[in-house]
Formats: structure tokens, sequence, C-alpha cells
């Protein structure tokens, strides 16, 4: 690379301090730039071959640096290099020497490397600042013009009542699948696919949830043991889609946009997993690749020792969210996918931390109220993960009336229940019905829970039934990172098996935790290959896995075939069903003293529970009825929803267990419609003809162990 130029350049005119980024008007490119702390901005445009001419920006307005470079096109490449003091115990890390990437770049091009001189320090002394120049190591922002013909695409506005999420990897998805045409396996287009799209609609997804595709930096410890950071939680840039899911080369951002087009016309929206709590820049002896060397003290949270680094997320950084420049990044970012990209939703990742005051969580912090007013955001579906690693970071039901949660509380009372775990009844009653403990005030819904069992941290669903312990030594970390307590259970045998009794016992529980997530109250969520019964070998932790373990494999076995048949039609069941999806949680009320409460539960013995039954520690035994003829709510024409009414049992007994079904008040006739295991049964009385799939209230069936039947109520 030659030395770059600094000749002043005519062409340069002062230009406007909005909007920040590149922006294209026709006759070239504004450049803006916020650093509140700078002393000059250097703009670097760079050439096809890599040569750097560097320019300064000629105006400074409200603390943006700005500059208008006239003849530029869409495709030009460029970075910043900020001036102003190296003082880490004064908070501020300028150095000229390290290009910096745009925090609000549309695209970049070229990878991090490591080895090229990033960090802005000496050594392991991040008092003494290198000035080596790093511009061949850091990838470079690419000016985009935002044009695409979306052919009148409308988001699909899924009601959130109907909603069923499915978690999934952009690549691990794809890889594998053999109808996918090779070059886009494991990319946008490939998610848009005929056959990708095809799968989804069959198994009943409406929404698909993605693990982050913003252009990401691998962890430096990862890329020294050749692996990568295959999940993505360590942003670079927060408007730029990650080039490693393009199938051409600089075609990310139309290929992204022509993934969502695709799934819109299937009906299923998009959301995105976003990580804006932490950059990829780590902690104090972190590397500088953009917000760090812009202005440090505006983009993070410093201790009240500056030098270091507030870190509520276990990555080295928290986001200053409490600074209205930084808030603006976020918020912006969260409007370009929406309004440009045509996304309808995110997830957050660590919500909690953006939520942080100078001492803890507040739900009321500026950056739920910008959010809950803003005309365009807070129509999208907003979902938190409702935790950090910070005090009092655990924060599930906390959230503002407009988000939905995920649900960890529900998850791990269904794995404790499902492994016969003690004084988990009374629990599992909240989760079944939408944890009206945790969402029923403040005017929230059942929505509000994101029901989940499993998630892209942790276990699949067949390693929770098939490993008692996690097996992440592939991750090279000693088997020392991921969760030891992981509430599964190997039904007799650690790992792969041909034992034909524990394969048995196996299916019905991969099948029992799916019914349970299906038949619930709130919005369920799925993780992707869960339905097909993928593996990761006990590894629950695969964030550096880019290879066959983590990505969905479809040769399917005989079972696996039938896990995807029964998991769809359970889908379908819900789908068609209201009672599975109600609006507004149980009152526990009769309508008229001729009719059954809208929920009951009851006892092995055929008897409504009482308190006592409650909490008795070693229950593992309940049955539920739905009442389809009080939902409480209507359709578009003002008619009230009616639907049938059912029966859930369920039994984590290791025996078999008689169930008697409830007396008649309650229904006259069941009929099986789904179970897990083989039911046996024993009429109470004289038996009249009738399918053999129906019974009647006071009969008994016999449960095998680990095993839920669904029954629908017939005239």
């Amino acid at each position: 690379m030659r030395p770059p130029s600094n000749r002043p350049n005519a062409l340069v005119t002062p230009g406007h301090f909005h909007p920040l980024g590149a922006t294209y008007d026709g006759r070239g490119v504004n450049f803006a730039l916020f650093s509140e702390h700078a002393t000059a901005v250097d703009l670097c445009l760079f050439d096809e071959r890599g040569n750097e001419t560097r320019t300064a920006l000629p105006r400074r307005t409200l603390h943006v640096w700005h500059g208008h470079v006239r003849g530029l096109v869409p495709g030009q490449r460029y970075g910043y290099r900020v001036h102003g003091p190296y003082a880490p115990d004064q908070g501020q890390r300028f150095n000229p020497s390290k290009l910096l990437v745009d925090p609000y770049a549309r695209r970049l091009e070229g990878k991090v490397d490591p080895s090229s001189g990033i960090y802005a320090f000496e050594g392991n002394d991040d008092r003494v600042r290198d000035d080596r120049d790093d511009a061949g190591g850091v990838p470079k922002c690419v000016v985009v013009a935002d044009v695409f013909d979306w052919e009148g695409d409308a988001p699909p506005d899924v009601r959130w009542d109907d909603t069923v999420v499915y978690e999934m990897h952009v690549k691990g998805f794809t890889k594998l699948h053999p109808d996918v045409p090779p070059e886009q396996r494991g990319t946008f287009a490939g998610l848009g696919s005929p056959a990708a799209i095809e799968h989804l609609k069959r198994l009943g997804v409406t929404a698909v949830e993605l693990l982050p595709v913003h252009e990401a930096m691998d962890e430096p410890a990862l890329s020294a043991r050749g692996m990568t950071n295959y999940w993505g939680y360590n942003t670079l840039a927060f408007f730029a889609p990650a080039q490693r899911f393009a199938s051409r080369p600089g075609q990310e951002v139309r290929e992204f946009k022509q993934m969502v087009k695709s799934l819109h016309a299937a009906g299923i929206e998009v959301i995105l997993d976003v990580v804006y709590n932490h950059t990829c820049e780590g902690d104090h002896l972190g590397a500088t690749l953009s917000l760090r060397g812009v202005d440090n003290r505006t983009y993070y949270r410093l201790k009240s020792d500056p030098r270091l680094y507030e870190d509520f997320t276990g990555c080295g950084n928290s986001l200053n969210v409490g600074h209205a420049q930084t808030l603006k990044l976020i918020m912006d970012s969260l409007r370009y996918w929406v309004t440009e990209m045509h996304v309808d939703g995110f997830r957050f990742d660590l919500a909690s931390t953006l939520g942080r005051d100078e001492t803890a969580v507040d739900r009321l912090s500026a950056f739920f109220d910008i959010i809950h007013q803003d005309p365009i955001l807070s129509r999208t579906k907003l979902i938190a993960e409702p935790w950090d690693l910070g005090p009092g970071g655990y924060q599930v039901g906390n959230f503002p009336i407009l988000w939905s949660e995920w649900n960890g509380r529900y998850r791990d009372t269904v794995r404790r229940f499902w492994t016969g775990g003690a004084n988990v009844l009374a629990d599992l009653g909240y989760r079944l019905t939408g944890s009206s403990d945790l969402f029923g005030d403040d005017g929230r819904h059942p929505h509000a829970s994101i029901n989940f069992v499993t998630a892209h941290d942790g276990f699949t669903l067949r390693d929770l039934v098939s490993y008692d312990k996690k097996h992440n030594e592939a991750n090279g970390e000693g088997n020392r990172d991921g969760w030891d307590d992981n509430a599964s259970s190997n039904g007799g045998i650690e790992g792969d098996t041909d034992d034909a009794a524990v394969l048995a016992l196996r299916a019905r529980q991969v099948r029992n935790v799916l019914a349970t997530l299906v038949f619930s109250q709130g919005v369920p969520m799925l993780t992707m290959g869960d339905e097909m019964g993928r593996t990761q070998r006990g590894n629950n932790n695969a964030y550096c896995q880019d290879n066959s373990l983590s990505w969905v494999s479809w040769t399917l076995d005989d079972a696996q075939r039938e896990l995807l048949a029964w998991t769809t039609r359970a889908l379908s069941l819900r789908r068609t069903h209201p009672v599975f999806r109600r609006h507004s949680f149980f009152s526990g009320a009769r309508r008229d003293d001729a009719s059954p409460k809208d929920i009951g539960w009851f006892r092995a013995d055929g008897e409504e529970m009482i308190a006592s039954d409650w909490a008795d520690a070693k229950r593992a035994v309940v049955g539920l009825f739905l009442d389809g003829d009080a939902l409480g709510t209507s359709d578009v024409s003002g008619e009230p929803v009616k639907d049938d009414s059912f029966l859930l049992l369920a039994s984590a007994h290791r025996e078999a267990v008689r169930f008697r079904l409830p007396g008649r008040v309650w229904g006259n006739t069941w009929e099986i419609v789904l179970t897990t295991g083989e039911v046996a049964r024993e009429p109470s009385g004289v038996a009249n003809a009738r399918a053999a799939d129906q019974v009647r209230g006071g009969d008994e069936l016999e449960l095998p162990p680990f095993t839920l039947v669904l029954l629908v109520r017939r005239s």
C-alpha cells in the first residue's frame, strides 16, 4: 500500500451534520460522524487497490464532524481516523494511527486481522500509545444506496396470540439442506429459498428469530484456536448485515432484503436478535475498531476509575445507554432495520443492561420511554432477554407493557417437572396458563410470556433428554464453559445408545416437552432443529462450532421423520384452536351455574385439586381443563369466539398412573387427539359402543411413565 495522501481536496465542502453516516445524494457523498471530545477527524478514502487518501472533515456542528465529497458514488470504501488525547486514566483513547469503522456504516468489506495492530497500546500496558497503522487489518466501510424494489412488500402483522417463534441461525439452518442450491446454502439467500420456507410453512412457524446478523468480530482468543464466533454475539457494526451470510461478495444488503421479502410473501415475520448491550471492543485491553476510538467516554460506561469499563454482560464492556448520543445510535439502528430492511421485530440480548441507571435496572429508563413513544418501533414485536450479569439483573416480568419476555421461569419449571423434580407443581400451574404471576399486572396479556424450554444457549431438546452433563470439550476451554445446571436427564445412559427402552423413554420426553410448549398459554418458541431431533452431542455452548455440530442435518431416520410429523400435528392443533391462544388470563369463574369454570385442575382420582394438592412436594400428575366456550374475546365482526374444550393430562411419574377423567359436568365424552405414549383405557361401569379413541367422564386411563395426553370434549 502506498503512503496515504494528505492533499487538500477541492471537491470537499462542509456538507450537513445530519444524517449521520455516509449518504449518497446523486452528486456525491455526505459524511457525518459524532465525536464530542475529538480535536479533528480525518475521512479516509480507499481505492480498489487499497490506496488511502485522507481528508480532514472541514466542519463541526453540535459535536458532529461533517463534509461532502463531490463525485463519490455507492461502493466507495472509507473509514475514519479521529484525533484527540490518548489518556486512558481520563477515559480518552483517541489514536489516529488506528483506522475506525463508522458506527453508522451500512456495509463493511473485509475482516478484522487481530495481528495487524488493532490495539491502540503497546504490549499489555494500555497507558502507552501504539502508533502502528492498522489500516490493512480493519474492514472498510462501504457507501450504500438504499435502492431495492420491494414490490409492495408489507409486514405480515401476525397477532401475538397467533405467533409461533422459531429461533434459528441463518447459516446453520440451510448449510446442509440438499434442496437449497449449493451456492446459497448457509446464506440469506438460502433462508429465503423455496425449500427453506416450505419447511417453516409446513411446520407452522409464523416468525423466525435470527441469531445476530449484524457484522461482528471473532474474539482474538477464538482466532488463536482456529475457531470463529458462530453465534455472532460480538457486534462491530449495528447497521451492517454480516458478509458471511452473503452468497455473492458484496451482496449482503440486497440478499437480506430479498430474504425478508420472500419470507413475508409466505406470511412469516422476521425478528432479529440484536446485541446493543456491548460491542466487540472488549475491556481496557481490547481492540480499538470503532466506538472506542471515535469517542470512548460517550459510548461506553466507565467505572469511577475511567480507565476501566463497567461490565454487566461478561463481555468486557457495556454501552453507555444513559448518554443521548449512544441512545440515538441504538434507536437509529433499530429504525433503519425496520424502515429500510423491513424487519418485524427484535429480541434484545441481555436487555436489562439497556435499562440500567447508575444503581439498578429501571423499567422507566430513557431507552424504554423512547421506544414506547416511537411511531415506528412501538408497532414492532419487542422481546427482551430480561436479565444480565449485573446486580439485580434478573428482571423477568418487570418490562414495560409493550414488551414480551423470554420466560426463563417457564424453561426451568418445565424441565424440572418432566425430570421428576420436587416442589414444582404449583409453579407449573402458572407456566401452563401464561404466567399470570409474572405478567398479570399492568394490563399485560399471556403473550407477554415467550415460552421456551431450549434455545441456542444450552442443550438441544434431544440432548436435554440424552445427557446428564455438558460435553463441551470441542470448544477448547477444558469443558469449563457453558451451564452446569441443566435440569436434564439421560434416561439411564449418557449419550447415544441403542437400548430400546431408553430410546422409547427419550422419545416420550421429547414429545412431552414439545406438547407442553405448544399447548401452554403464551407464545411458544421452538429452537431450530428440535422438531427433527437435532443433536450437538452434549455440547451446551456451541457458540464457536461453525460446523456440522451446530448445523441442521436434513438426513432423517424414521424416528426423526415421525417426530417432525408429530410436532407439525401438535402445532396444527394449536393453530386451529383458539383455546390454546387466549388473549386474556383465566378467571377461574363459571359463566353460569350450569357451566364449568373456564379452567379446571384435577388430581389423578378425577377430583378437583385443592390448596394442599398444590403444596404436595411429590405430586407429579395433573389434569388441566380448558373451556372453549369461555374465551372472553370476539372476532372482527364482534361475535364471541367459541372453541372446543380440552383436557390435558400430564404425568411425570416414573411408574404407570391411572387417571380417572373428571365427572360429567366437565364433559360426557372425550376423544384422545394427541398422546406422547401408548394409553390404556379402563371404563367405569358398562361401556357403550364408541370409537376406540373415545372415553367418557369417569373412565380411567392408564398413563405410562412420563406421558402427556390431550383429549377434546365431544357432544
